[in-house]
């Protein structure tokens, strides 16, 4: 009884610790709401069973009658509301909120006196039985709304920078502990409903201005004071435009929930104050700026610029020559001419504006003797009327400022260059530009080579257009690499395409006219030095990245620099990128982007096609590829090609090629984070029990990489290295070991995965031959981009040694020495025999190892002749080669047929003896034993009669491992 008891209550035990128990919590009172404002009621259920979404039923017990159950709402039924709140629940005045399957709010958007009493939160039963609590109960005190916020409503006129006081008196009498938070509001005309904060003291008594107002806050212009115990005093010490509006203040009162969580329990406004602030003039000066003396026909410019302390005036301006009024330009940006030069900007001839708030221009296109005499701006600051009209608060005007028209100037020559130093095969373009009036001008162009003092014609072109060229032109003026045009009346180009080093130098640009009634040509002339850069000498390319070494399944990048210290070539190149594998001795081509900006593909790591990203730009390329595998681990190098734009318009060859420095790139596994238990125990068993072998994973690397198990055993008795059982690799397959396919082994052995950290071995029906030790081994693997799996890492657990405990069977088996000789082709026979009769209840299975050498590492099963004489062979192909039988019930023989050379070595038998267990079809491994090693050395044929001779001088016992050895190979 008392045994029954016991497994009774360890049922019950269990049941509770796989049943979770249903619990509901109501959010904690009691709680102190005010009459006529919002308030929110949580609920959540945790430990249910059934569906994820749970219902919930809302019940009062009002102070009147507080053992009675009055229903407010439910989630789940319609008319689940008493009379006295089935209106405010229909009008939605009384409503449940749910934030998530089980967790919702009861919520009142208006509280009245009557709503106080004690809440109750139920909720239905989903569990199929009842286990844990399912209803929470809390207080909720309706308090009279006792805030205050007074302030009476007036208009108040303000200048710009004057001070401001308001003072907002705030009451409360509420019998609770609770807080106050009060904060001033502006509101603009034309910003709707949106009100601005100026300034805040919060219910922790901290003061914070409003966004667009804290500087002045910093700077002790804002300021919030309280006086007593009830009146709040809002300063401005300067007031500005942007303060002219609607000022108000609010107050909040706040209670401290249980929770220490602080609610908003009742909240006022005060009337408002409405400000109007007339803006002040600010003092500025006014002043002209413009050439004095123009050209007669070209452009002049006035700019007026009023220039003024703080603030931001609107302005207009006014121009006058001579004291007559030319033209205005309003606040706004509306012009408005005077008639005769109203003409004038119609024809394009005068433009009037406003450049920017403080800056006014006039500018006149053509200047003629019209327009010569002192100008004069009047800057006035205005500001807008409530009738939208203009209001002027001052006016400020320039000094005069004369324009006279400049006497005609001797003509003169300037010459330029787009750049005076460019690389060979770009093209060097200057200009020549005569001054003066328009007139009939012919021009040539000179070189004076570096080193050389004589100048060479380089072309020249007359005043009909006709152009000569020079004797070094390889053809007719544009038709070569030289070209001459006329750009103006004034300006003539010279451009060499595609220079080279020789036609660098110094330029001179001879400018010729023929003057009215004169019977020589005027010259004027100008120089200009050109230099023209070597690209062979000036090309460097360098190869960098920023990580030499990059984790697999990472990203690298590579960057082709060309030039890297010059940054004025801007010929088009094409970029070859190489790579060399590890351990190989040649570069492949990875990919080339031409100065096309066409893409070609090497044949080399085709995976690369679809994770590579290549830009290029003047003076660098980069190479980036994501997701980086072990194969790409190797050297890299980048090879450019030059073309200047000659050769690729006509499709040339590159002018010039460079190939970078050599640059290593290691792919690496990612650092692992595995850890396995490696703590060893030891199970103590009875036969036929069974048991679980625990492989437990203490930590992993980042993004749970799959992990592979493998379950080794290794036997105490034969000391061989540890036996395969079985494996789950990292895509959850699972094989088992060689030593362990039969059906009875996969019966037997199962792994099992409880958790992403935790893994089981089970071993049912435990025998004697299961005696030995387990443990498991556990590999991290990563999946590259290419499909393969790489293995990151692997940790062995612990030792689990299996004991049975004594049955009281034992078996010996005799340890009779034995050493023999076979001939090559023979036979060759061993005998394994028990040391006594053995029990008459038992049955008997015999095993047959061999190993070639002296250790058991490398040993085999040669054959198993099982208990009810079903022979079972270790290697496919071996039954016709061996015969095991038994001679009696306790002798047992091993025969080898066409004995090979490769057969000798060493065998031994283990003898295991099975008894019935449980029921007649069930026996059960009891206890075994091993013989003596047995030691077979194989003879060559036709050999035998020498061999024997000298075994007669030269025992085999009296020989070393390696004499044998020597022996059976001869």
């Amino acid at each position: 009884m008392a045994s029954i008891l016991c497994v009774a209550s360890l049922f019950l035990c269990l049941t509770k610790l796989s049943i979770s128990q249903r619990e509901v919590k109501i959010q904690e009172g009691p709680l102190y709401r005010t009459e006529g404002y919002p308030v929110s009621i949580s609920c959540n259920v945790s430990g249910h069973r059934g569906p994820s979404t749970q219902d919930f039923q809302w019940s009062i017990y009002l102070p009147s009658a507080p053992t009675q159950e009055v229903q407010i709402i439910s989630s789940k039924d319609a008319g689940f509301s008493y009379t006295m709140y089935a209106r405010r629940v229909q009008s939605k005045e009384i409503y449940v909120e749910r934030l998530r399957g089980n967790s919702v709010l009861l919520r009142f958007s208006k509280l009245q006196m009557k709503d106080t009493g004690e809440y109750e939160c139920h909720t239905p039963n989903t569990d199929g039985k009842y286990f844990g609590s399912y209803s929470a109960k809390t207080y909720l005190t309706v308090i009279p709304d006792t805030l205050s916020a007074t302030m009476p409503s007036q208009t108040l006129g303000k200048k710009e920078g004057e001070p401001l006081e308001l003072t907002c008196e705030v009451t409360k009498a509420t019998t609770q502990h609770t807080h106050l938070s009060l904060t001033w509001y502006l509101t603009q005309e034309g910003g709707g409903s949106h009100a601005t904060e100026i300034i805040s003291l919060s219910k922790d008594f901290i003061l914070t201005p409003g966004p667009s107002y804290t500087d002045r806050f910093v700077a002790g212009d804002v300021r919030l004071d309280k006086l007593g115990a009830t009146f709040f005093k809002l300063s401005i010490g300067k007031l500005q435009l942007s303060d002219q509006g609607h000022v108000f203040c609010e107050a909040t009162e706040w209670i401290q929930d249980p929770d220490e969580a602080w609610t908003l329990i009742t909240r006022k406004q005060t009337d408002q104050t409405a400000l109007k602030i007339q803006p002040t003039a600010r003092d500025f000066e006014v002043s002209i700026t413009a050439s004095s003396s123009p050209d007669e026909g070209k452009p002049l410019e006035l700019v007026c610029l009023a220039v003024g302390r703080g603030g931001d005036p609107q302005l207009q301006g006014t121009w006058f020559l001579d004291g007559k009024e030319i033209a205005q330009i309003d606040a706004r940006g509306i012009l408005d001419l005077k008639r005769d030069y109203r003409d004038r900007a119609s024809q394009g001839q005068l433009q009037v504006s406003k450049l920017s708030a403080q800056t006014f221009s006039l500018k006149i296109f053509s200047v003629g003797p019209e327009d010569v005499g002192a100008y004069t701006c009047e800057v006035a600051e205005v500001v807008r009327t409530q009738t939208a009209s203009w209001q002027v608060l001052q006016r400020k005007q320039s000094v005069g400022h004369p324009v006279q028209l400049r006497e005609p100037a001797a003509r003169s020559v300037t010459v330029s260059a787009e750049q005076r130093a460019v690389w060979e095969g770009e093209t060097v373009t200057l200009l020549c530009k005569a001054a003066g009036d328009a007139a009939a001008l012919s021009v040539s162009w000179w070189l004076t080579p570096q080193d050389q003092t004589t100048p060479v014609f380089v072309a020249g072109m007359g005043q009909d257009g006709i152009v000569q060229p020079g004797v070094s032109s390889p053809g007719p003026g544009y038709h070569g690499n030289r070209r001459l045009e006329k750009v103006d009346w004034a300006t003539f180009r010279l451009e060499i395409a595609s220079a080279t080093v020789t036609d660098s130098g110094t330029y001179e640009c001879r400018v010729s006219e023929r003057p009215q009634n004169q019977a020589k040509d005027l010259q004027s002339t100008q120089k200009i030095s050109v230099t023209v850069k070597s690209l062979k000498s000036s090309l460097r390319v360098n190869l960098m990245s920023r990580q030499p070494q990059v984790m697999l399944a990472h990203t690298f990048d590579l960057s082709c620099i060309v030039r890297a210290n010059y940054s004025d070539l801007k010929l088009p190149f094409s970029v070859m990128w190489q790579f060399q594998p590890a351990g190989s001795g040649a570069f492949h081509q990875l990919i080339r982007v031409t100065h096309d900006g066409r893409v070609e593909w090497g044949d080399t790591l085709p995976q690369l096609h679809r994770k590579t990203k290549v830009s290029q730009s003047f003076f660098r390329s980069q190479l980036q590829i994501h997701d980086a595998a072990m194969e790409e681990t190797g050297v890299y190098r980048c090879e450019v090609e030059v073309y200047d734009r000659n050769s690729v318009c006509t499709s040339g060859p590159a002018r010039v090629s460079a190939t970078s420095n050599l640059l290593m790139i290691t792919v690496t596994f990612p650092e692992s984070k595995l850890r396995v238990n490696s703590s060893s125990q030891v199970q103590e068993l009875t036969i036929s029990s069974s048991t679980q072998i625990e492989c437990a994973i203490l930590s992993r690397s980042a993004g749970n990489l799959p992990l592979s198990i493998i379950w080794y055993f290794s036997p105490i008795s034969t000391n061989a290295s540890h036996l395969k059982i079985l494996e789950m690799d990292q895509t959850n397959v699972v094989k088992y070991g060689d030593e362990f396919q039969t059906p009875r082994s996969k019966q037997k052995f199962y792994s099992e995965k409880v958790s992403q950290d935790l893994f089981l071995l089970n071993i049912l029906s435990m025998e004697d031959s299961d005696q030995g030790c387990y443990h498991c081994a556990v590999e991290e693997w990563l999946l590259s981009t290419n499909g393969t799996w790489q293995k990151l890492e692997r940790k062995t657990s612990g030792l689990t040694e299996l004991k049975l405990r004594p049955t009281g069977s034992q078996v010996h088996v005799s340890k009779v020495s034995w050493k023999g000789n076979a001939t090559e082709y023979g036979e060759a026979g061993f005998s394994c025999s028990l040391d006594g009769p053995g029990s008459t209840s038992s049955l008997y299975s015999v095993t047959w190892y061999w190993s070639k050498g002296t250790a058991v590492d490398g040993s085999q099963m040669l054959v198993h002749l099982q208990y009810d004489g079903l022979l079972q062979y270790g290697q496919e192909g071996s039954r016709k080669l061996l015969d095991c039988y038994r001679s009696s019930s306790t002798d047992f023989v091993l025969k080898l047929h066409r004995v090979e050379m490769e057969d000798a070595g060493i065998y031994w038998c283990r003898v295991a003896e099975w008894q019935q267990y449980g029921h007649p079809g069930k026996w059960i491994n009891q206890a075994s034993d091993e013989s003596q090693r047995m030691v077979l050395r194989v003879l060559r044929s036709g050999y035998s009669t020498h061999l024997a001779a000298l075994h007669k001088c030269f025992p085999l016992e009296f020989m070393g491992p390696r004499e044998s050895a020597v022996f059976a190979v001869e």
